[in-house]
């Protein structure tokens, strides 16, 4: 059997290419054009086994997405940091700009891309406008019509933070019964507003941020409280609807999940000893990172 070493790879892809990140057969995935290139650019007997921080969904995107990968040591050299460099810049050069390592190390056997998170955190951005969006702003953004009450759907953000059952803003497995419940913990969300200095929208319309950390999401949490709160900015709700929900864990009449194409995963947290966290919490460099 050959010897192996697990790598930590920092992940950023565009998610309107991909149908999700977990493999599914006849389907274009996040792990599944991964596992293709690495075994094609080291010529694997076998697409090796990825395990990612968190799945996110259909149009989600990511700039920090983190899994582990056991590689052999034969494919990459760690005596040659430049080889392995070369090697990661030529896996990126083959995604074509749908998914981009951004960093690379070698980590403990035992680290799990999953397990030994932390934290994950989101952001989403919504487009409050007065004026008709341009199609390719749905890429980006959730083109809503302003204006937004932000002092209105920042108390309601504080509302979430802390232990909740999130049943009335989470879709329920399969395997689990109404009843049975879902408890995350939120350390942090809010929101801000920015200029759209880029010129990105007709008539420069500012643009709502949320970010929003916790240990852990459930199936389409963040959509679903971003849709009510900014139903709450836009005075279709009152705030202390999520007080309401959240102890009656009833999503009758709520609004549907926020787009999302809106959505990205912009950072992970690990200890040090694995690496810190991912995302723009880390320096990262033009070039692929190798951290040996």
């Amino acid at each position: 059997m050959n010897a192996t070493q697990r790598w930590r790879l920092d992940l950023a892809y565009d998610g309107s290419t991909f149908q999700g990140f977990a493999l599914q057969p006849d389907h274009v995935t996040v792990v599944g054009l991964l596992r293709e290139v690495l075994a094609s650019t080291l010529r694997l007997d076998d697409a090796p086994y990825v395990v990612g921080a968190g799945r996110t969904d259909t149009g989600v995107h990511a700039f920090a997405q983190v899994v582990h990968v056991d590689l052999p040591t034969s494919a990459i050299s760690l005596e040659r940091p430049e080889h392995a460099r070369k090697v990661f810049r030529g896996l990126n050069a083959q995604f074509k700009g749908r998914l981009r390592v951004t960093r690379a190390m070698v980590v403990r056997d035992d680290f799990d891309a999953r397990r030994s998170a932390r934290w994950r955190e989101y952001r989403y951005l919504v487009l409050a406008t007065k004026l008709p969006a341009l199609a390719f702003a749905d890429h980006w953004a959730w083109p809503v019509e302003g204006p937004l009450d932000l002092a209105a759907m920042n108390a309601a953000a504080t509302l979430l933070c802390g232990e909740h059952d999130f049943r009335a803003f989470c879709r329920r497995a399969v395997d689990k019964s109404p009843d049975d419940p879902i408890t995350r913990v939120v350390t942090s969300a809010a929101w801000r507003v920015h200029d759209d200095a880029l010129e990105m929208s007709v008539g420069r319309a500012p643009i709502a941020k949320l970010t929003i950390r916790a240990q852990s999401f459930c199936h389409r949490m963040v959509r679903s409280v971003t849709s009510t709160m900014v139903a709450i900015g836009q005075g279709r709700l009152e705030v202390d609807e999520i007080t309401r929900r959240l102890a009656s864990h009833e999503r009758a009449h709520l609004p549907a999940p926020a787009p999302a194409s809106g959505l990205a995963l912009v950072g992970v947290g690990y200890d040090d000893l694995d690496g810190g966290p991912s995302g723009r919490d880390v320096e990262v460099e033009r070039e692929t990172r190798i951290i040996l």
